[in-house]
């Protein structure tokens, strides 16, 4: 992939449009989504998404359909999390489109397309096994973007 040091990557990006993008895709859901955006690290990147997922309340949200997109832009990286709930509906294959076609905007240098596309992608699944009620549904977690 064609990253980018993380300030370059964060400049790149508008934590407000990124934000109006999960609150977008949040009104058809009841899942949540997150962005976290994480500094260099030694060692594999999953544990430390998965250790994010944790650290951000993810899992517990009423009916465990959170979604997490961790991005270590100076590792050239990014994991898609989702929840137990939300993957026991849609698998891994459902991800693995996801990160493809993040992947290919961010290889074209349009990083902030491709996590628009991706958070999109994921809300249109919520919304699809975890419709919004507007009776009972809330916003769980903060739409705002992590920067660790």
């Amino acid at each position: 992939m064609s990253f980018m040091p993380r300030r370059k990557f964060t400049r790149a990006i508008d934590p407000a449009r990124i934000r109006q993008a999960i609150q977008t895709a949040e009104k058809r859901t009841s899942g949540e989504i997150r962005v976290s955006l994480a500094s260099y690290f030694w060692g594999r990147i999953r544990p430390v998404a998965e250790h994010t997922f944790r650290r951000l309340g993810m899992t517990k949200t009423v009916l465990r359909n959170g979604i997490l997109f961790f991005i270590v832009p100076s590792r050239h990286r990014f994991v898609v999390l989702g929840d137990e709930g939300i993957h026991a509906q849609v698998g891994q294959d459902f991800w693995d489109r996801i990160a493809a076609a993040m992947s290919a905007e961010f290889r074209a240098g349009r990083f902030q397309d491709g996590l628009i596309k991706g958070i999109e992608e994921a809300g249109g699944r919520l919304a699809v096994h975890f419709p919004f009620d507007s009776l009972s549904d809330k916003n769980e977690l903060t739409d705002e973007v992590d920067f660790q």
